[in-house]
């Protein structure tokens, strides 16, 4: 992947391919920034211009044996760690044990979540985690000499997913690795990285994409027409992972979530305690990833709702599909300074128990219960 393949982002870019013109790369940066920023998409074109065996001055070349490897992802220098879920084929679950599934999925689009990933998996209700099997991976790979390249080069992709055990295993060569070893790992919530782990790391912070570079991505990339590419540029609020979703499907994680925002928020306020049981029971069943997103989902939504009653009609700080502002533009006056606060706990609060493996027909009937209790606030 080169950087000419990413939508903007260019100051950050220029400042990659200066720390490698000036021979100052760093053995261990941490990208970080919010979901979408393009942070994986940057890390691996980092990579591959380091590589680049005739790189350019602002990019790779794309075409010399390195670049072509790493275009397919198969360079024997260039290693992925990712969340991964345990199987009746694989006990002690590794990267390499999906990797040909994660080229597959990264070539088709860089730009994605967790979620997607997971989804991909059919994870079912485990949750993807690193583990401490893939620690001792690692250190084996990364023990060996490198192959065709002059640096060995390791991108881990949401460290925050490490568990301890594996985390502490990587301290000290994360702090001293072999010579020529570089690790890229790439984190949306850097706040939950081992603090051990992002003390050694060098921090590149990644904005959000802009509505002019996001909408131009999808006109060039996708065919969207100009003014349907604006529309959805402005909906995903610099989320790339969001705008790519919007413009090459029915939207249906998008679709599914509304879904059950909807049925929710109906149910709490008509006071229908048998709905809100059915709903808990639908989503106990889709899984703890598809939980997550959907307890994600619904912040979002009660932060647009809120600034829906607050602005008065200025769209422009409101960031909505068509569907949701169809519902939101009779629902939005019951998110209010009264409730929202609560509402914003009581999901925050889901979401905690849902990653700690509480039981979700439970977490998701006391939540269900404590809206009834809160919409009308």
């Amino acid at each position: 992947m080169k950087f000419s393949d990413i939508p903007g982002q260019k100051e950050v870019i220029d400042k990659l391919i200066c720390t490698v013109k000036e021979g100052r790369v760093s053995h261990a940066q941490l990208f970080t920034g919010s979901e979408g920023c393009g942070s994986l998409a940057l890390a691996v074109a980092y990579a591959q211009y380091i590589s680049c065996e005739n790189r350019g001055e602002a990019d790779s070349c794309g075409v010399c044996k390195s670049c072509e490897k790493y275009n397919k992802l198969i360079h024997p220098d260039f290693h992925f760690v990712f969340p991964v879920i345990k199987t009746k084929k694989f006990d002690e679950p590794v990267s390499d044990n999906f990797i040909a599934q994660w080229r597959e999925f990264f070539n088709k689009s860089p730009y994605f979540s967790q979620n997607d990933w997971m989804n991909a998996l059919e994870v079912g209700n485990s949750q993807g985690q690193i583990a401490v099997y893939e620690a001792s991976e690692i250190l084996r790979k990364l023990s060996l000499k490198s192959y065709e390249s002059d640096f060995k080069i390791m991108v881990i992709w949401l460290p925050e997913k490490m568990h301890p055990a594996a985390a502490n295993k990587l301290l000290k060569l994360i702090e001293e690795p072999p010579a020529k070893t570089i690790f890229l790992l790439v984190s949306n919530e850097p706040e939950k990285v081992l603090p051990t782990i992002l003390s050694r790391c060098q921090l590149i912070k990644i904005p959000v994409f802009t509505e002019k570079d996001l909408a131009s991505y999808l006109e060039s990339r996708h065919k969207i027409p100009s003014e349907k590419a604006a529309e959805l540029a402005h909906i995903s609020n610099g989320n790339i992972n969001r705008a790519v979703e919007l413009a090459t499907s029915s939207g249906g994680t998008i679709d599914q979530n509304l879904n059950w925002f909807t049925t929710i928020m109906r149910a709490a306020y008509s006071r229908k305690i048998i709905e809100v049981m059915d709903w808990a029971e639908e989503l106990a069943a889709a899984g703890r990833e598809n939980q997550k997103d959907f307890l994600g989902y619904a912040l979002r939504m009660l932060r647009e709702n809120l600034m829906l009653t607050m602005v008065k009609g200025n769209k422009n700080l409101v960031y909505l599909s068509n569907e949701e502002s169809v519902f939101s533009s009779k629902f939005h006056s019951f998110i209010n300074e009264n409730n929202v606060y609560a509402l914003t706990k009581e999901f925050n609060l889901a979401y905690s128990h849902v990653e700690a493996n509480g039981s979700a027909k439970i977490i998701f009937l006391d939540l269900g219960l404590r809206i009834v209790k809160l919409i009308r606030q």
